[in-house]
This record gives C-alpha cells, sequence and structure tokens, in this order.
C-alpha cells in the first residue's frame, strides 16, 4: 500500500510576511505559496519582475496576457512548492480570513500531470548515476528528458571521472584564450614574413599569396564558421532523437546533450569541460591544418577558438544574466530560456539568431505563448 503524501505545510500571512521582510521571494497561485528565492537570477525576465510580484498572486501572469506560460514553466513551478496560505487569498497576505476547498487547487490543466510525477523519483533513482538509466526508458526518453528539474546530475561512479564532466565557467577563458592570443601573433608573424601562398601545394602559377594584410579577414571568417559550427552541431547532433529502442544512443544523447535540457540551471555543466573540449578542439585544429596552410588555417582556427570562448560565456550569461530588458542579450536569455521550455526543435541558436533565420528555425511567433 502506497503511503499518503504529508500534509501541506499551513503558513499565516504574518509568517508569510516575516519571509518577505527578510528578503525571501514567495508568490501564491491562489492559496498555493511558492518560493522563488532561489530562481531569482535564472528567471529570464529578469530578478527583478520576480521581485516586483513579491507576496502576489500570479496566475494571471502565468494565463497572459501578455504572456501565457508553457506547460514545463508550471510544471517547474510545482518544484518551489511550499505550503498553503492561511486566509482569504483574494485579499492582502495579511487577511486572516478562512480560504475555501476551491482556492486551494493547482492549475486544472497541469493538476493531472503533476499528481503523476513522483518529484524524489522522477522514473529514474536521483541517488545514483543517471547515466546508466536513461537508456532504459526507452520512449519515455524524449518527454522525460525535455521536463527540466531544478536539482544537479550525476552521471558516473567515480569520482574522478565524474569530475572531469564539470567545470566553473570561468575554466573556459582561463585556459583558452592565451591559446588563442598566442595562435593569432605567431600565425600573423608568419604571414607577415610574406612566404605564405594558398593552392601552393597544388600548382605554383595559379597560387595566392597571402599578406598580413588577410588576417583581420581569416580571423573573423574563423568566428563566422565557428557559429555555423554551432548551429549545425546543436541542431542536428545534440538535438538528434535517439530510438526508443537504442539504450547506446540514448545514453549517448543524454551525455552530450540531455543532461542539459534536463537540468538547465546546473551551474557545473553549463560550459564544455576543458578534458572532452581539448580533444574537440585539437580535431578542429588538425583538420584545418591539413586542408589550409599552417598559417592560414591556424588563424581560421583563432578566430574560431574566440568565436567558441564569446558562444560558452554568452550561454552561461543566458542562463544566469540579469540583461537589462530591451538589450541584446535579454532577448537572447528569453529566446534561449524559451528552447527549453517550449521550443527544443527550434531556435538552435546560442550566440546568435543569424543562422535560424538562414535555415528557417526560429521558433513561431506567439505573442501569447512566452517564458517569462
Amino acid at each position: 500500500m502506497v503511503p499518503a503524501p504529508p500534509p501541506a505545510a499551513s503558513f499565516s500571512p504574518a509568517e508569510v510576511q516575516q519571509r518577505l521582510a527578510a528578503g525571501a521571494c514567495w508568490v501564491r497561485c491562489g492559496a498555493r505559496l511558492y518560493d522563488l528565492t532561489g530562481f531569482l537570477r535564472q528567471h529570464p525576465g529578469g530578478e527583478q519582475l520576480l521581485r516586483a510580484r513579491a507576496g502576489q498572486d500570479v496566475s494571471n501572469d502565468l494565463d497572459g496576457p501578455p504572456h501565457r506560460h508553457s506547460a514545463n514553466a508550471r510544471r517547474w513551478l510545482e518544484q518551489y512548492y511550499v505550503g498553503e496560505l492561511q486566509g482569504d487569498p483574494q485579499g492582502s497576505m495579511e487577511n486572516g480570513a478562512a480560504v475555501s476547498a476551491d482556492t486551494q487547487k493547482t492549475d486544472p490543466a497541469m493538476e493531472p500531470k503533476l499528481k503523476v510525477v513522483d518529484w524524489d523519483k522522477d522514473l529514474v533513482d536521483w541517488q545514483k548515476p543517471l547515466l546508466w538509466q536513461v537508456g532504459h526508458l526507452g520512449e519515455k526518453y524524449d518527454e522525460w528528458v525535455h521536463q527540466p528539474v531544478t536539482r544537479p546530475i550525476r552521471l558516473f561512479y567515480s569520482d574522478f571521472i565524474e569530475a572531469l564532466t564539470k567545470t566553473v565557467w570561468y575554466s573556459v577563458p582561463v585556459i583558452w584564450m592565451p591559446l588563442m592570443l598566442y595562435l593569432s601573433w605567431s600565425h600573423y608573424r608568419t604571414l607577415a614574413q610574406g612566404d605564405v601562398r594558398l593552392f601552393a601545394s597544388f600548382t605554383t602559377e595559379y597560387s595566392v599569396a597571402m599578406p598580413k594584410s588577410v588576417f583581420p579577414g581569416l580571423f573573423v571568417l574563423g568566428m563566422l564558421l565557428w557559429s555555423l559550427t554551432e548551429y549545425l552541431l546543436h541542431r542536428f547532433l545534440f538535438h538528434m532523437k535517439p530510438p526508443s529502442n537504442s539504450y547506446y544512443l540514448i545514453t549517448l544523447h543524454f551525455i552530450m546533450h540531455g543532461q542539459h535540457h534536463k537540468a538547465p540551471f546546473d551551474e557545473s555543466r553549463l560550459v564544455f569541460p576543458p578534458a572532452p573540449a581539448s580533444l574537440v578542439i585539437a580535431f578542429f585544429y588538425t583538420a584545418l591544418q591539413l586542408l589550409l596552410p599552417e598559417a592560414v588555417g591556424g588563424t581560421v582556427f583563432a578566430g574560431g577558438l574566440l568565436g567558441y570562448v564569446l558562444y560558452d560565456m554568452t550561454h552561461y550569461y543566458l542562463h544566469f544574466g540579469s540583461p537589462h530588458k530591451g538589450s541584446y542579450l535579454y532577448s537572447m536569455k528569453a529566446h534561449h530560456v524559451k528552447h527549453h521550455f517550449a521550443h527544443q526543435k527550434s531556435g538552435f541558436g546560442i550566440s546568435t539568431k543569424f543562422w535560424d533565420y538562414i535555415f528557417h528555425t526560429l521558433m513561431p511567433e506567439e505573442p501569447h505563448l512566452k517564458i517569462q
């Protein structure tokens, strides 16, 4: 026999006011109370938007207009549920009137879904590494992995291997910016000597001299090529849909990108860890050296490496930064979180929407469905 869930905690308006006065950000939907203090930095609409609604009923904000929140956003909210408000939820937090049973319900559309969610297990055992479990989810995997949760993920049993899958955000510029600067200066000096020619290995008659003046163009070309690579990897590799009967392809998808969609606010997994990144970077450097003269390929690679650093820093900021409303980064933050919560099959650009425009993968314009 399954034990009944423990009764929800109950808070008086005065108790809620004490928490608000202490700096906490509690909101309510009817009589249901949610502590969003830990979500302030992550909110795509900015921290101030939530702060302005502390202590208020946000039911209308969820339903819109102007923005109707997605099912995933509502499911995400339930992770912050702390209990019920005593008194009249239609009045102020300091009204002590009795609350009716009707006002203690959550969104009717979400209630059936929330009842079947085991927040402690959620189809997997969160006390054990997930990498060996997700492949057994089969046809349930695709829906499960796109239902975000706010909890850390462990992949491996080995502490050493697990440590290689995590990193702090500043490891990316600390490790890769010095290499980018060294390669840029080294290959610029080679170009300045005037001995570099393109196509020289095929024919001397039609080879093209590469003076140092081409350095900025080659460098920018590398950055542009990285942005295209970023888009293609995200769209076709990270968002492939593994066959439901393939344990290994599901596992591969999860370690590449599925883990990020399941726990999008796990700070330790928001940028590419140095160990696996070094293998990918070495592959691209070797490929460019085989295809182009050393100084040409090296300069393009240096530009691409800067593009990668900017991409990873942008990605981290889109999850944890608080850009000013109306700014480019504010638009990209809303765009990216919308990709996580509502439109996982479109909006693949992270640092730019340019390639989404080119390849027609922009998110559909839905003025009444926007993650806020």
